[in-house]
């Protein structure tokens, strides 16, 4: 497990660095590293590169690079958390209607009231439909005595629906030339990262994900039901409300500065359980990591295949999803 972590951590950061040096202008690694570094520890480093592509990887690429990661990372610890949970092993971040609660919030913003807080408006009001959301589907399910995995599932499920209904109606009535954005940022991008965005989703990931983490071992104990769970003294119903709401927490301040990005939460985990076994001590942390290694190269792709333009990179996680679950059928068929 250290040799395996060490390796994804090498693997993450090389990644990282290759994602800032390509794109539709290229910049050497070691360009790329003294930059960083010159902003680190100013004089450190011989200036030797032009403005320009200072600018490029210090206010353009790396902030992209490293939204990407955060946010990679977020989606794949909650989809292994939630896979527990519910013991539904196609569970994700957006089974409780969340990502559909934060595309509603990004579009209110974008079709009716206008960024009247700035850039920060679509990235605030996201959030706060994700997590109004988050606490409509919990309401709803203490009110109807539906606390167990199955009907807490169905009951994110209708909300989902309605929240979604909410959303098209929205752009049904908002205006017509503003939709391009609307449906650019449901399907998901990071090209509008900023420094001064990255500080909330990594409190985010740091405060939720150590409490994630620290909850490792009754994780495992959910795996094998709320029955067992509660003989070994963990109080199943209670401790799925609050990992559903550290979950809400944590996927709507991904969302609300990424967009939505489908499938990353269903599959990393999966992939990361195909090697290290279901032990969530080890799937958890790992997951993060190749949570995180998995967007950028995501995004990466999405820069360099017809630049200058970004495909959105919910494409690409979409396509490399839907490959992944194709052969993950297949697989379990064969061994059957």
């Amino acid at each position: 497990m250290p040799l395996l972590a060490a390796g994804l951590i090498v693997l993450l950061v090389t990644v990282m660095i290759a994602g800032v040096s390509v794109g539709a202008i290229g910049i050497p690694p070691d360009v790329v590293w003294s930059v960083i570094a010159s902003h680190f520890f100013p004089g450190s480093v011989e200036v030797t590169w032009s403005t320009g592509r200072d600018s490029i990887v210090w206010e353009v690429r790396l902030p992209r690079v490293m939204l990407a990661a955060i946010v990679g990372a977020s989606l794949a610890i909650v989809g292994a958390a939630l896979q527990s949970v519910t013991r539904n092993q196609l569970a994700d971040p957006h089974l409780l209607g969340i990502s559909s609660g934060a595309a509603l919030g990004a579009i209110v913003v974008l079709l009716h009231t206008g960024l009247f807080l700035g850039l920060a408006t679509v990235p605030l009001f996201a959030f706060i439909g994700a997590l109004a959301t988050t606490i409509i589907v919990v309401g709803v399910a203490n009110l109807a005595n539906a606390t167990n995995a199955s009907r807490l599932v169905l009951t994110g499920v209708a909300i989902s629906f309605v929240i979604t209904s909410l959303g098209s109606l929205g752009i049904f009535l908002g205006d017509p030339r503003a939709a391009h954005t609307v449906i650019f940022w449901m399907l998901g991008g990071l090209g509008l990262a900023q420094w001064a965005q990255l500080p909330y989703p990594l409190l985010a990931l740091a405060a939720c994900g150590t409490y994630l983490l620290l909850n490792a071992r009754n994780f495992n104990a959910m795996t094998l039901g709320d029955e067992s769970a509660t003989t070994l003294g963990i109080p199943a119903g209670r401790f799925r409300m609050i990992v559903f709401v550290v979950c809400a927490l944590l996927t709507g301040a991904a969302v609300a500065f990424s967009g939505i990005i489908s499938f990353v939460g269903l599959m990393i985990p999966h992939l990361v359980r195909l090697v290290v076994g279901g032990d969530y001590r080890r799937v958890l942390p790992l997951s993060a990591l190749v949570g995180a290694i998995f967007l950028v190269v995501a995004d990466t792709v999405a820069r360099i295949i017809i630049p200058p333009q970004d495909i959105p990179i919910g494409i690409i996680t979409g396509l490399a999803g839907g490959v992944f679950f194709v052969m993950l059928m297949r697989r379990r068929s064969n061994a059957g």
